[in-house]
């Protein structure tokens, strides 16, 4: 190589870009600490299962960045590191590249105790990591230290602790909690709260005093600040989180002895009330009928799809969960291989992670079943021209039905529930139903129209796949008129049946409130009514006449309905009456014992309204509907004293 000017090619070769060679990454001329973090970026990042993309160019770019600017650690390229970048090369892959290496590198650069020093924590050094969050936790909000300690202290202990919290809300809860108290204290207290030795029990009510104020007049937050710079409105849900996350923080200290060594008043420790377990709120309405309609108009659901830019399948997960009333993440979640036909019939398996049932499947209509049949085949054509090939056998079980396009190397990971939320909430906007819709809503009708078609909670609750009856009455409305049917359904034994007051319709184990649920609804038994309850003597029922002579409280086929608790509370109180107005004690003794079975029947009726919580309903709904009034046996009354005036007919047949 011959130059005539040594100076001017030495410059040359500084500022010179290296030679780009396809495949080679060329780290020459970098200083030694900045080529070994790019080498150990590009080793860690290998190493992750659920990885996003690097591109070779982009890797490049953020080289020759380095290298013209001298730069000696990728910790250099803050805010002002980018400013060399065209706007070509300043992308986002370099920014994710530098920021996912400089995340990485920090539980390299710092210990456990360095992070506590430097305000955050590192949860890679317990061996945790959230679902969806970096390992980076930072509380420099905090402004006092010694409040900021005490936080660390007891999030790493949470971190150490088989019982760690399975996601990040709990953490970020508690970083609220000392975030609003540390800002509180730095506005009102002595020394801006640096100092726990002059803090006092006034300080503590003080700062409790201003978070229900701002809660009661929805004013802001004084230390949180939202991602586009607002802060949030303190409500009463969020002073619940920061009374109860304050006071579990310092009540941690006195058990921790933290607040011996630093000398902190026991009255301020203590002094945050608990906030209690939760608020009461209102469970979501099922979809009206138009609103119904709407979302599952054709034209609509073309505009879903049009909100689909990169075809990931939403209006395939919203048909889905309309159709079988699945929760959106179950869906969303839905493996390749989760279709199949069983002796004809349309199955759909899929993982009920929140409730701990996995592979559970259900029966789906034969639409659905075809249009998730064609997800599947787009699904398989993407994987295809991704990797050049089909999947293998191993590899299909583990394929997301849905894939993301970000983070998934392997194709395992699909889209998130915040993606689809978003487009969701994007299509009800433009829709313009008139009112907030939620694609969980469609749960809640789904199982209103179960329990209007006759299911009952129990058939509801498993096919929902939820742990109780309890947790199934979130999803299911029972009007008045469905009230009535419930009282007409919960049966008992009468009075002459060997076990008076015995839960006929169903199983007759010890009731309890989920079992009374899941009876009272039970529609299979056929019946007649007849004075004071129901005849399930099936020749009757049929239309033939009773070889009894209609001796109904004799029967031992006759049953008492939740319908019939008033009338036969009256009756027993006629009865009562009698016994104690009898003229000696063996009468009344006598009346008593004959009363005995059918005051059973009515206890037992009793326990079975009560265990659904539907007693009081039963004491005051009044069966007759106005409707009813209009028949002749509503709308013609008489007087009892007139009728009991009247004489004694002629005849002994009672004929008029």
């Amino acid at each position: 190589m011959t130059y005539q000017d040594e100076d001017a090619f030495r410059t040359w070769c500084a500022q010179a870009l290296p030679v780009t060679q396809p495949g080679l990454i060329n780290l020459y001329g970098l200083p030694p600490l900045l080529a070994a973090e790019i080498k150990w970026g590009l080793n860690a990042h290998a190493r992750v299962e659920q990885r996003s993309t690097w591109d070779l160019n982009g890797i490049k770019n953020l080289i020759n960045h380095c290298w013209r600017g001298r730069f000696t650690s990728l910790s250099d390229l803050d805010g002002e590191g980018y400013q060399g970048l065209t706007r070509r090369q300043s992308d986002s892959m370099v920014r994710q590249i530098c920021w996912e290496t400089v995340n990485g590198l920090r539980c390299v650069y710092y210990s456990p105790s360095d992070t506590k020093d430097s305000g955050f924590l590192e949860t890679d050094h317990f061996g945790r990591r959230f679902k969806n969050a970096q390992s980076h936790f930072d509380i420099t909000a905090v402004p006092q230290r010694w409040l900021r300690d005490l936080l660390w202290d007891h999030l790493a202990e949470w971190l150490r602790s088989p019982q760690c919290p399975r996601t990040r809300g709990p953490f970020d809860q508690m970083r609220r909690a000392a975030v609003e108290l540390g800002v509180f204290l730095q506005a009102d207290a002595p020394d801006a709260g640096h100092d726990p030795t002059v803090l006092r029990r006034e300080h503590a009510e003080r700062f409790v005093a201003d978070q229900r104020h701002r809660a009661r007049h929805n004013l802001p937050s004084l230390g949180m600040v939202l991602v586009d710079g607002r802060s949030p409105t303190v409500t009463d849900l969020s002073c619940q989180f920061v009374f109860n996350g304050a006071r579990k923080l310092l009540y941690s200290a006195i058990t921790a002895g933290h607040a011996e060594r630093l000398g902190i008043d026991t009255g301020f420790l203590t002094a945050i009330p608990f906030g209690g377990t939760g608020l009461k709120q209102r469970s979501r309405n099922p979809f009206s009928d138009d609103v119904a309609r709407a979302l599952t108009d054709e034209t609509n659901l073309r505009r879903l799809e049009e909100l689909d830019l990169n075809d990931r399948g939403l209006r395939d997960i919203w048909e889905t969960i309309v159709a079988t009333g699945r929760r959106c993440s179950e869906v969303v979640g839905l493996r390749l291989d989760c279709l199949g036909r069983y002796r004809g019939l349309a199955m759909l398996w899929h993982d009920q992670t929140k409730v701990g049932n996995y592979n559970e499947g259900i029966r789906i209509p034969e639409l659905i079943y075809q249009r998730l049949d064609a997800r599947r085949t787009k699904t398989l054509q993407l994987f295809e021209k991704r990797y050049g090939r089909i999947p293998t056998a191993a590899e299909r079980p583990g394929l997301a039905l849905f894939p993301s396009r970000i983070r998934n190397p392997n194709g395992r990971q699909p889209i998130s529930y915040g993606h689809f939320n978003q487009r969701f909430k994007t299509w009800i906007d433009d829709l313009d139903l008139g009112g907030a819709y939620v694609a969980h809503q469609a749960r809640h009708t789904l199982a209103t129209n179960l329990l209007r078609a006759g299911a009952t909670l129990t058939h509801i609750r498993r096919y929902l796949g939820q742990l109780s009856e309890r947790m199934a009455e979130h999803y299911v409305k029972i009007t008045n008129s469905d009230l009535e049917d419930v009282l007409n359904t919960v049966w008992v034994a009468g009075p002459g049946a060997p076990h008076p007051g015995e839960l006929l319709s169903g199983d007759t184990t010890p009731m309890d409130r989920e079992t009374a649920l899941a009876l009272a609804l039970d529609l299979s038994r056929r019946s007649t009514p007849t004075d004071g309850g129901f005849c399930t003597y099936q020749p009757v029922v049929d239309g033939g006449a009773c070889p009894w002579k209609l001796d109904c409280e004799n029967c031992d086929n006759f049953v008492l309905s939740g319908a019939d608790l008033l009338y036969w509370r009256r009756k027993a109180e006629q009865w009562r009456s009698i016994a104690e107005n009898a003229p000696d004690d063996a009468t009344a003794d006598y009346l008593h014992t004959v009363f005995e079975p059918t005051a059973q029947a009515i206890k037992g009726l009793e326990q079975a309204l009560a265990a659904l919580g539907i007693l009081d309903e039963a004491l005051t709904l009044d069966l007759r509907r106005p409707q009813d009034y209009f028949h002749r046996t509503w709308s013609t009354a008489f007087r009892a004293r007139d009728l009991a005036a009247l004489p004694a007919p002629d005849d002994t047949t009672g004929q008029p």
